[in-house]
């Protein structure tokens, strides 16, 4: 049985990226026939579809289209789709702009074929799952696994696997040296044992995979366990029980040569950081251009309501603890903090001029801050900047709080949308801060976008 679904699963790799090329070329044809009315292209239609399949064929592996589904959400699946038929795109336009050719093809089909072929291209996927759902569902195309340990982490370890019955992981047994287990159930799951027996029991009863779930204080255990596994041609997998420690962006990488475990790290890290400059950079400058009248009116308006200068910097402290001076538009009178120094701003609290009032009400005072989007020192969506003095104070008091600097600060952000500004509760703000980092994704960015607009007309708290 193992072999057969080995066999099935490679046939299904094969076949995915025999068709993938396929479909590029189908949906082709299709934008041509619906955008310009016939199936006969012209031979630079069909040369650019060819050229565009052959990049797939090369290009599709290397973005994870066919790596095992089991384990990974169609979001995550979905998003390779997506990185995918950009390339495409961004190919094909760098293709046209270099060799001037870009006035032989129809926009309106480019256009067509490309977002029309992310859309079949991402059915088609979903069609496959929803299948594989079905035949796992009755039993079919599993893989049974074995976990060795049955402690509180081995059931920790069951438990979010049959959370997620759509991976197709099927539990057959623990296996523990613990002789109070061996021979009853944990969890419906049966303990036998002990781990010596392992090995050659799977020789008679194979198992597709072997889950280690043994505390890292069992080092050697682990060791011995591997050494006896290799007599077997499961697959070995091994968790590491670190769960106890605060995750953030946790993975394994590579360096000089070494498997390095990464416990908490940026999520901005290489192509996705390009992709965060360019949002932040295109979404800036299209915002200045739209705010530009409204912003010389309240500058216009700050200067006539209380003397002083309009924009007012404030040192602030942004991704990996760089201080920057942060603009916004002045709302209080100044010198208001000369005698009393920093002061947390509080919920009713009366040191804002009139106007200021009506621009920190609606947010307004925010938007000098655009420009610094445009200077590389804030993004459009991040957590939100806090004053070194009071960083200073928040560090060691609020568990959590510096890992908010592994993003750059933000004009809106997670906890802003979540109605969670100014004097609201400063842990559960950097909690939604850090499910901001760990969760990181342009999708996420644009979601919290559009939950700003109502929640500046909403929100109770200031900033």
């Amino acid at each position: 049985m193992r072999s057969l679904l080995k066999d099935n699963s490679s046939r299904l790799d094969f076949a995915l990226r025999a068709l993938d090329p396929l479909l590029i070329v189908a949906t082709g044809y299709l934008a041509h026939r619906v955008y310009l009315g016939d199936w006969d292209p012209p031979a630079r239609y069909i040369a650019a579809l060819a050229a565009a399949a052959f990049l797939g064929f090369a290009a599709f592996p290397a973005l994870g289209l066919y790596q095992s589904r089991r384990g990974v959400s169609f979001f995550d699946e979905l998003a390779g789709i997506f990185w995918a038929w950009l390339l495409i795109a961004i190919s094909g336009v760098a293709f046209l702009f270099f060799t001037k050719t870009g006035a032989e093809f129809s926009r309106g089909w480019v256009l067509l074929w490309i977002v029309g072929g992310f859309v079949i291209h991402a059915l088609g996927r979903a069609a496959i799952r929803l299948a594989l759902r079905t035949l796992r569902r009755h039993g079919r195309n599993l893989r049974h696994v074995v976990v060795v340990g049955a402690g509180s982490h081995g059931r920790a370890v069951v438990a979010r696997l049959r959370a997620a019955p759509w991976s197709g992981l099927s539990i057959r047994a623990f296996y523990d040296d613990d002789p109070r287990l061996i021979g009853t159930a944990v969890d419906g799951v049966p303990v036998q044992g002990p781990l010596e027996r392992l090995a050659t029991e799977l020789q008679s009863e194979p198992a597709d995979q072997v889950w280690i779930a043994l505390p890292l204080r069992a080092e050697a255990r682990i060791r011995q366990c591997v050494e006896g596994l290799r007599a077997t041609s499961a697959i070995i997998r091994f968790v590491p029980d670190i769960y106890g420690f605060h995750l953030l962006n946790h993975s394994i990488t590579e360096i000089a040569g070494m498997p390095v475990l990464n416990l908490t790290d940026t999520p901005l890290t290489e192509v996705r950081a390009t992709w965060k400059t360019i949002e932040d950079f295109v979404l800036a400058s299209l915002l200045v251009l739209i705010t530009l009248p409204l912003i010389i009116a309240i500058a216009v308006g700050v200067k006539l309501s209380s003397r002083g200068p309009i924009i007012y910097p404030q040192e602030r402290v942004t991704w990996n603890g760089r201080r920057f001076a942060m603009f916004k538009f002045r709302t209080m009178p100044v010198d208001v903090e000369a005698h009393s120094g920093p002061v947390w701003s509080s919920r009713g609290e009366t040191r804002a001029t009139a106007f200021g009032a009506f621009l920190r009400r609606l947010s307004l005072d925010e938007l000098p801050q655009l420009f610094n989007v445009l200077r590389g020192e804030m993004s459009i969506v991040g957590p939100r900047p806090e004053r070194p003095e009071f960083v200073e104070q928040f560090r060691d008091r609020v568990p959590g709080y510096m890992q908010k600097h592994l993003v750059k600060a933000g004009i809106t952000g997670w906890a802003q949308v979540n109605d969670l500004r100014g004097d609201s509760d400063l842990a559960q703000r950097i909690q939604y801060d850090l499910y901001y980092v760990e969760h990181w994704s342009p999708w996420f960015d644009l979601r919290i976008l559009a939950l700003t607009l109502w929640h500046i007309l909403t929100t109770r708290n200031a900033h």
